[in-house]
């Protein structure tokens, strides 16, 4: 590949990360304008519309979307083909142990694992998936190099890599909908059913956004309590009522129609001040260690996979 094509992809993908021409050439040392023509340039060259373009926003098209996918695995694998030549032979050898959350690590670390492992046939992982919450307090840092932690780091102890961001959005099927009416405002919720955590509910969970303050609104009647995050979404999808879930979870529903997106008449709620992070016991981790940790933040970093599908039926954050 030249650098003329692969400068070209991050360009892109900066572009589709920060919604702005403006925001991505500050990255880059360049204009808006000249950001403009080089998008205008691989458009040419690919011969489709790869953003839509207002004076508001840059939004990817459909065809946007499914070059991007395209995209970031070709500048991921440049990046690791680059990390492994600047590396020495001991870093790309060794055992990796990696705990996380079961739910987030069946549908996007395990897939994201896999491709690591498969650049690197040295290298070896042992994940170890546990349901409800991972870890608060890292006790089993020592025992495994990195723990997956969703939501606040209160240990200060912990040397922290934010991995991904966190939007979360309140939902409901179709048919719950139809049956009970779609609610227009958060404030409409103590008139319908629900589905929650038990005992440690995620703490932005049912906290919306009003003029710069989050206010909390729930469900009058919560049919299902559960301490995993997976029931709460089977529950969702079954007609139970209006859960408040993560688009890493509910996100592939949402897209399908399956379910419905509430109060999102402005695009995609704001990201969480709080999202996925890796956790380690200190800054001098083995460098294999260090270098799946900087290919899962080139994963899952900026906007990650699993919103910009969304992104392209919701639109821009409100």
């Amino acid at each position: 590949m030249s650098d003329v094509l692969a400068q070209r992809l991050v360009l892109f993908l900066d572009v589709l990360e920060a919604g702005s021409f403006s925001v991505a050439g500050r990255r880059h040392d360049l204009t808006p304008s000249a950001v403009a023509r080089r998008i205008d340039a691989l458009e040419r060259e690919l011969g489709c519309q790869l953003f839509s373009r207002s004076t508001h926003a840059v939004r990817p098209t459909s065809a946007g979307q499914a070059f991007a996918v395209r995209a970031r695995r070709v500048v991921d694998e440049l990046n690791l083909a680059r990390a492994e030549a600047a590396s020495s032979p001991s870093a790309l050898k060794g055992l990796i142990r990696v705990d996380a959350p079961a739910p987030f690590g069946r549908r996007h670390l395990a897939p994201a694992l896999a491709d690591f492992l498969n650049a690197y046939p040295d290298v070896d992982i042992q994940l170890r998936l546990i349901d409800s919450f991972t870890d608060p307090r890292g006790d089993h840092l020592g025992k495994v190099d990195l723990v997956l932690r969703i939501g606040p780091i209160a240990d200060t102890r912990l040397v922290a890599t934010p991995v991904a961001q966190m939007v979360r959005i309140a939902c409901a099927s179709p048919a719950y909908l139809e049956r009970r009416g779609t609610p227009m405002h958060p404030a409409e919720l103590p008139a319908h059913d629900g589905l929650d955590w038990d005992t440690l509910a995620p703490l932005m969970a049912w906290r919306f956004e009003e003029h710069g303050v989050r206010t909390l609104y729930k469900p009058g009647r919560m049919r299902m309590l559960a301490n995993n995050a997976e029931a709460l979404l089977t529950g969702t999808l079954a007609g139970l009522g209006i859960a408040h879930l993560p688009t890493w979870l509910a996100g592939d529903a949402l897209a399908r129609g399956e379910l419905v997106p509430l109060f999102c008449h402005a695009g995609l709620p704001l990201a969480e001040p709080a999202g996925i992070h890796a956790l380690r016991l200190t800054r001098e981790a083995e460098s294999r260690t260090h270098l799946l940790l900087d290919f899962l933040v080139r994963r899952f970093g900026g906007i990650p996979p699993w919103d910009q599908a969304l992104l392209a039926t919701f639109g821009e954050r409100a």
